[in-house]
């Protein structure tokens, strides 16, 4: 059998290279009488003797191995990332701060009653005393918030105290911002949602917003969003609406001026005592 002489050198060359860095075996496409009598012919007895002691050695020409990357190992199950706690606006940091210095002090027993909100929970003085039957009450109250801010903050205003109830009043703010009655109902549908995450358990009512006479003119949005806020909460058993707006007008259907300071916005002594007995009522048991 005669080849030419460019096949026979290739050949050796390939025995030779094979010999300094063997490759790993794979299957031949010859069988193994002809490998034998092919490297007879070519007086490569080395390499003869070779596939007679390795059958699945090839005499193909070397094949150029490309590095290919392992598979990826299966994605590993994390744990649920954390909440990360939401930066605190500058305008309430000192409010904040206030919290965290009074939890240090003194930590609130879980399983008490958290007030959250805006000015109004702000400022109400005698608010932790002036629910004397409930053995823990949580002011939590920061100046101008709305309703959306108690949502990006639940995870401080909220959660930490594991409370048995949340009393919420905010959302006075958001209308005067621009929001809609559809917008501020939708956020406390969010907030709902964030407290029983967590507190499955906890109870929630939403104090109605108030008439304040210096936004006399946001009256009928204050209506509307007390009206759907109410009508979601019948659909929640843990929920409960408490309807302050009602006993806050005059027989004239106007906000009645003498529940209020002179800014005609905030509530005065005699505001927070109808608020007082109201809410009572429904921090019951």
């Amino acid at each position: 059998m005669n080849f030419p002489r460019a096949v026979l050198s290739i050949l050796r060359l390939h025995q030779a290279l094979t010999t300094l860095h063997p490759l790993p075996p794979r299957p031949s496409r010859f069988s193994l009488p002809l490998q034998l009598a092919l490297a007879g012919a070519l007086g490569i007895g080395s390499l003869a003797t070779a596939q007679a002691e390795t059958p699945a050695a090839s005499l193909a020409a070397p094949t150029v191995q490309l590095a290919v990357a392992a598979p990826a190992s299966p994605a590993v199950a994390l744990p649920p990332v954390a909440r990360q706690l939401a930066a605190v606006d500058p305008r309430w940091s000192s409010s904040f701060e206030a919290f965290a210095a009074a939890d240090l002090k003194q930590a609130p027993q879980p399983g008490g009653v958290v007030f959250v909100g805006s000015s109004s929970i702000r400022l109400w003085n005698d608010l932790e005393t002036s629910f004397a039957e409930q053995p823990v009450v949580i002011k939590r109250g920061f100046g101008g918030s709305q309703l959306l801010d108690c949502v990006k903050l639940v995870d401080r205003l909220v959660l930490p105290y594991k409370p048995r109830m949340v009393v919420v009043y905010a959302g006075e703010n958001d209308l005067s911002e621009g929001a809609t009655p559809r917008d501020v109902l939708e956020r406390f549908t969010a907030f709902v949602r964030a407290v029983k995450a967590d507190l499955p358990e906890s109870r929630i009512a939403f104090v109605s917003i108030k008439p304040s006479p210096s936004r006399a003119g946001m009256l009928a949005a204050v209506r509307e969003t007390n009206e759907l806020i109410k009508a979601y909460s019948v659909t929640e058993p843990s929920l409960d609406f408490i309807d302050v707006f009602s006993s806050m007008l005059g027989a004239d259907g106007q906000p009645r001026p003498e529940l209020f300071l002179g800014d005609r916005l905030h509530l005065n002594a005699e505001g927070y005592a109808l608020w007082q007995r109201i809410i009572a009522l429904h921090l019951k048991g």
